[in-house]
């Protein structure tokens, strides 16, 4: 069942395409060197300088959160999240000012997980705290489509 899960989530961060018609080769947003907050006119702005973040964000990361199986898989500058229960994000990785952060957008209008400052990188082990009422998760990374030893899976439905 968690491979299957696995494997459904791998598969699904495959797929892009927010809409988006600029012409661009990304469809996901970028982070970018910059802290704009705003001002402007018509909405969200468009990123400037995307920072890629470092090659410790890059892979596959799982977590479980109330019962429920989260994936995180960065790859690059481009960030995708799943979790059990239908939730679907996608967005970026990448360095601002001093911090690497995580910025996330769900169709589903959730805000549990959008924007997410990275605490450490290890090579097993990342933590983030969320500006969501996630607050701070620890991601164990997946190696070869398998869980991680020692992750909780009881219960995941």
């Amino acid at each position: 069942m968690t491979a299957a899960v696995l494997a459904g989530t791998l598969a699904l961060s495959a797929c892009s395409g927010d809409g988006d018609t600029d012409g661009s080769s990304s469809a996901t947003p970028s982070v970018t060197a910059g802290t704009g907050t705003g001002g402007g006119s018509g909405g969200a702005s468009t990123p400037s300088a995307p920072v890629a973040a470092s090659g410790e964000l890059e892979g596959s990361w799982l977590a479980t959160a109330d019962g429920r199986a989260v994936a995180l898989i960065i790859t690059g500058e481009q960030a995708a999240l799943f979790a059990t229960g239908g939730t679907v994000c996608s967005g970026a990785a990448g360095k601002e000012a001093d911090m690497t952060m995580i910025r996330l957008s769900c169709p589903s209008g959730t805000k549990d997980r959008t924007t997410g400052m990275v605490d450490s990188a290890e090579d097993d082990s990342l933590k983030i705290t969320w500006d969501g009422p996630a607050g701070a998760e620890t991601y164990t990374k997946a190696e070869d489509g398998q869980w991680p030893s020692g992750l909780p899976t009881a219960g995941l439905g």
